[in-house]
């Protein structure tokens, strides 16, 4: 059997920056171990696979699909980066003629469309809870050491733990951080917490005008570090409009690859998180 697969960097316009994924076209469902078989060989952060839902359409035609997300150790609920590198190649590769394309997913329909260079996603909004600072005091240590911390935030539904630290934190602060994943995943054994966002407040009035920075570290589904991740912005976008005060923002998340995201709170209480991709390679695996 023969599959496609493509190669593409997610929330930036650079090859070899933002966040890589691996994107598999697919005319009907694979066995899951073979998906997660797949996903464990690409070896990035996500490999998504775009499977055909009517025998009448194509990827060229088709309105809607659905969509998986996998780790190299297991399958995903809500991924950003992937969902965009997988509209960018319906897009920019199979040529779709829709205006809007519709993801079925694990977190329900995902919408995207196309606005002018970048890629528009309709992603739920996950807004956490700020807990104590005693509750999750060994998870913060290992996570920033020393550093001054203002508040930490919990969000349930998607089991990240927000960690800001204080403003008064250069942005070298945040660059700098080298959690311990063996000790990360030592220091939360009733398994409530299944990611780590460390963030900061940014420099809005210093193009390109940055309202807050992030790193997310992910050793719970096999993934040390995410470059650039969507899924962690549906829990920083409802804490950073609160106190900042803003329904549209500009966020970067600052791993060494980097990326930048554009973010929209919108009445409906969903999130438009928009990015560019750039599609670095295209093959075909043999399985």
């Amino acid at each position: 059997m023969e599959i496609p697969v493509f190669s593409v960097d997610a929330f930036t316009n650079l090859p070899f920056k933002g966040n890589p994924a691996a994107v598999c076209p697919l005319l009907h469902e694979l066995e899951d171990d073979m998906y997660q078989k797949i996903a464990a060989e690409m070896n990035l952060s996500e490999t998504a696979f775009i499977i055909k839902l009517n025998s009448k359409d194509d990827f060229s035609s088709g309105m809607r699909f659905r969509l998986r997300w996998f780790t190299p150790t297991t399958e995903v609920p809500l991924c950003g980066h992937a969902t965009l590198a997988s509209a960018a190649v319906l897009f920019y590769k199979k040529k779709n003629v829709n205006p809007t394309v519709v993801f079925e997913t694990l977190s329900g329909d995902l919408t995207v469309r196309q606005r002018g260079g970048s890629i528009v996603m309709d992603f739920p909004l996950n807004k956490p809870t700020p807990v104590g600072l005693n509750e999750f005091k060994d998870i913060v240590k290992v996570a920033v050491g020393d550093q001054p911390v203002q508040e930490i935030c919990l969000c349930g539904i998607t089991k990240k733990l927000m960690v800001r630290l204080a403003d008064k934190c250069d942005r070298s602060v945040l660059t700098s951080l080298k959690p311990d994943t063996a000790a990360l995943l030592q220091t939360d054994n009733a398994q409530r917490i299944r990611g780590l966002i460390v963030t900061m407040i940014g420099d809005p009035a210093s193009p390109p005008g940055y309202d807050f920075y992030s790193r997310n570290f992910c050793p719970w589904y096999g993934v040390p570090e995410d470059p650039v991740t969507g899924s962690s912005h549906t829990v920083l976008a409802g804490y950073w409009s609160e106190k900042l005060g803003k329904k549209e923002m500009l966020a970067y998340q600052c791993s060494r690859r980097g990326g930048e995201l554009e973010l929209e709170l919108r009445q409906d209480g969903r999130l438009n998180i928009a990015g560019k991709a750039v599609i670095i390679m295209q093959g075909t695996l043999t399985v």
